[in-house]
């Protein structure tokens, strides 16, 4: 596989963690509980095998955070009822674009 299709299992395990978390209420119900420590021990198995790839460090992680924060974001926007303001949206938009800049000044080396 590669590092970049490794990155997208990884971050699609950590979102379904992070979402599952809110829904176990603090633990307290059974599904969402396992589906945060499965979901999290997929996004840091497959973190390791991107690194492993050859992907750097500081990339990896920026794409695979600021895409976290993002998925999360919407996700809670969309089905949680979460508030998502245009403040919000424009820091969502600066973090990513933090990892655009971050990706291009590493295809600049």
């Amino acid at each position: 596989m590669g590092a970049y299709l490794l990155l997208a299992v990884a971050i699609a395990g950590e979102v379904a963690g992070t979402v599952s978390l809110k829904l176990s209420e603090g633990f307290s119900k059974p599904v969402p509980s396992i589906i945060v420590v499965v979901g999290y021990g997929l996004a840091f198995v497959m973190l390791a095998q991107v690194l492993k790839a050859g992907l750097p460090v500081g990339v990896a992680y920026a794409i695979w955070a600021a895409a976290g924060v993002a998925l999360v974001a919407a996700i809670g926007a969309v089905f949680l009822n979460e508030s998502l303001n245009l403040t919000m949206i424009a820091g969502l938009a600066l973090v990513i674009g933090g990892v655009v800049l971050i990706e291009l000044g590493r295809s600049a080396l």
